[in-house]
């Protein structure tokens, strides 16, 4: 019998793993933490000896984006599921004092840890809050720039994610995101599977799927490039891998500027 995915059963069992990734970032996972892996997908080493160690040490993210978000001093941020702040720390630097990121979780053990962090370290341009990424907490058309790793993959409403970080854009502004996506459609039976849609697999859209609802909210998408650094852990997870062609993108999208036609 195909189960029918139950999405509050979905939303605790994903803050219970990510609970885990900011208490206890060394616990076995069906993914990889801390700084060899954001080393291994691309971020500069001297960028992250410049940030609280402890967001580095609970990074659990996909893939790579923040060459193509290209932030410039002054923007403002949002960074969709934050975890415990390093693309947010990062992207602060960016930015400068005369910008700022928000970041939006809805794990409050993340929240907590990534709020330590900033005030331990002095980070005074950077706000995390509390939220859901289908429904954020913030005024239209606030963002320049909109920047995600390995988290829309949990949504189980992705066009109401887009659509969301539409609403939040500024006309003209960029998506940058890194997620995990399949080449081929995941069975019924991993779909209604919120254990593994929390292991970031039975949420993964097809490639082409993804694609198609960036562009339907609204968006250009500009840039699209596989991660190959990227890996699962697990057995069941490596096995997904073979089986459905699991794997990590990086992307950049533009929302139009105003007056602007959509191919």
């Amino acid at each position: 019998m195909v189960r029918t995915l139950d999405t509050e059963d979905l939303a605790e069992r994903v803050r219970r793993v990510y609970r885990t990734v900011a208490t206890n970032p060394s616990a076995e996972f069906h993914f990889e933490t801390g700084r060899a892996l954001a080393e291994r997908l691309g971020y500069p080493a001297a960028e992250l000896a410049a940030i609280p160690a402890g967001a580095v040490d609970s990074f659990a993210g996909v893939g790579y984006f923040l060459d193509l978000a290209a932030l410039r001093p002054g923007e403002t941020v949002v960074d969709l599921g934050s975890g415990s702040g390093m693309d947010s720390f990062l992207a602060a630097r960016q930015v400068g004092s005369g910008g700022r990121v928000i970041g939006v979780d809805m794990t409050d053990d993340q929240l907590t840890k990534a709020r330590r962090l900033a005030t331990e370290a002095g980070i005074g341009n950077v706000w995390f809050q509390t939220g859901r990424i289908e429904r954020l907490p913030l005024e239209d058309a606030v963002a320049d720039v909109m920047i995600s790793n390995g988290v829309i993959n949990l949504s189980p409403s992705k066009p109401t994610v887009f659509a969301e970080a539409a609403r939040v854009l500024r006309p003209g502004g960029r998506l940058a995101l890194a997620d995990i996506v399949t080449e081929r459609p995941l069975p019924a039976e991993v779909t209604g599977n919120a254990a593994l849609w929390a292991a970031c697999i039975g949420g993964a859209a097809q490639a082409s799927d993804y694609l198609i609802a960036i562009t339907q909210a609204g968006f250009e998408v500009e840039e699209v490039r596989e991660n190959r650094q990227y890996r699962f852990r697990s057995t069941s997870a490596l096995n997904a891998t073979a089986r459905w062609g699991v794997k990590s993108v990086s992307m950049l999208a533009r929302r139009p500027s105003r007056g602007a036609t959509m191919r």
